[in-house]
């Protein structure tokens, strides 16, 4: 679902300026100077290059690919009967288990925190509340029409409307940040719980919201398929009201890692590193089997149902996404500092780069791939054309993604975003 920080993405060849100063015969004689079609002047400004984050980027698109594609392939729209009436429902199953325990919000935790940390770092070069102000503009604008023109499930415009509250936490230290990433993340959706789950039941229920945008997506015509993309669409947002204080508190955190440089510089954070991957992955797993055991939990134990107990109970519930999160980031870091390592993770660095430009093209794919406007697959073939198509989709994008930045500066929509954003038609394809 979503991006955090789509900067641009490489700078002007070596040796530019001997372009930029024409042929050396202008430079004895009294012609004018022809600068060629991109000069220096108006060459994409040159951002510190990071391919760390870059390739976390780009493994965290996979992890977001794989959940989204549950839902482009109409597979979470089913019930629990028509998932066990399937052919492949042991395979399903094991692959709907695997998912949630390594991927699912997993995979948006690292999203929304390399988001925040794009803040910080654009914060350090454009100090301005007005360009960030464009900056959110733009990408909302991208968003509706992705949620709109195409899949109900988009993040972006939700990443957009977040991220104009960033500004407000500017003046708050670290430990500010921090803390405050951590009321939003955790301790602020069950407090508020109680009290929208009485506004959400006024709703259209979710079986059958899902029933009628299963019919309309899988068998109804084109008009019927996207009306109901927006009937859906409005009913997600809506219902999952908790998804913005769950961007939120990473987006802070995320903010937080930034200014610490924390992948950055990540040789200078070392213990720090190895301590959030360690603790969080510790962390996640004993709150994984506080949240299976829970059920049991409450039925032996009843007061862990309402009052502080409970809402300490459900607390717990958001821990182990965060702290896993967390802990996969801070492991891929590790793991890219080992120089045999890094050979074969920067394959996704140009993945990385281009995450707004792949994150649609896999909307653009799968919808059609997937619903019944198109070729229809559908959900009636069970998971195991998900799988298939992520195995021939994802590499496509890495080799397109590196194809293209040998050809071009930025990836299209990351084009479209920054002239957006800037006010201006930017140069884009290389010398």
């Amino acid at each position: 679902m979503a991006r955090l920080y789509w900067g641009p993405v490489d700078t002007q060849p070596r040796m530019a300026w001997l372009y930029a100063m024409g042929p050396p015969r202008q430079l004895l004689t009294d012609a004018p100077l022809r600068l060629p079609r991109h000069s220096l002047i108006d060459a994409p400004p040159r951002p510190p290059r990071q391919p760390l984050i870059d390739a976390l980027r780009g493994f965290a698109l996979l992890g977001v690919f794989l959940v989204n594609l549950r839902f482009y392939s109409l597979d979470a729209l089913l019930d629990e009967a028509a998932q066990q009436a399937l052919p492949s429902a042991a395979l399903d199953h094991a692959v709907r288990t695997g998912m949630g325990w390594l991927v699912d919000m997993k995979a948006v935790t690292i999203f929304s925190l390399l988001f925040g940390m794009g803040f910080a770092m654009q914060m350090e070069r454009q100090p301005g509340l007005v360009p960030h102000l464009r900056r959110m503009g733009a990408l909302a604008l991208i968003g509706l029409l992705h949620a709109t023109v195409l899949w109900w499930g988009d993040i972006l415009l939700t990443y957009a409307v977040v991220g104009l509250l960033l500004p407000l936490f500017r003046h708050l230290g670290n430990r500010g940040l921090l803390v405050a990433g951590l009321v939003a993340a955790l301790f602020l959706p069950p407090l508020l719980s109680p009290w929208m789950r009485e506004w959400v039941l006024t709703l259209t229920p979710r079986t059958q919201m899902y029933g009628n945008a299963l019919d309309a997506l899988s068998n109804g015509t084109l008009w019927q398929a996207w009306w109901q993309n927006l009937v859906l669409g409005g009913w997600v947002r809506l219902t999952n009201w908790a998804l913005l204080l769950f961007v939120l508190g990473r987006f802070l955190l995320g903010y937080w890692a930034g200014r610490r440089g924390l992948l950055q510089r990540p040789e200078q954070h070392l213990p720090l590193l190895w301590g959030l991957c360690v603790g969080g992955a510790v962390v996640g797993v004993v709150f994984l089997c506080i949240e299976a055991a829970a059920p049991a939990l409450k039925a032996q134990w009843p007061l862990l149902r309402d009052g502080v107990p409970g809402y300490l109970l459900r607390v717990s519930y958001r821990v182990a996404p965060l702290a896993l999160g967390i802990a996969i980031a801070c492991g891929f870091a590790l793991l890219y500092l080992r120089p045999w390592a890094e050979r074969g993770l920067r394959v996704l660095v140009p993945a990385g780069r281009m995450t707004l430009s792949n994150y649609l093209l896999q909307s653009l794919v799968c919808v059609p791939l997937f619903a019944g406007f198109g070729l229809g697959i559908g959900p009636s073939h069970g998971l195991w054309p998900v799988l298939l198509v992520a195995a021939i989709v994802f590499p496509l994008q890495v080799w397109l993604s590196a194809w293209w930045l040998r050809r071009y500066y930025f990836g299209p929509a990351e084009w479209l975003w920054r002239s957006l954003s800037d006010g201006q038609r930017l140069p884009m394809r290389r010398t």
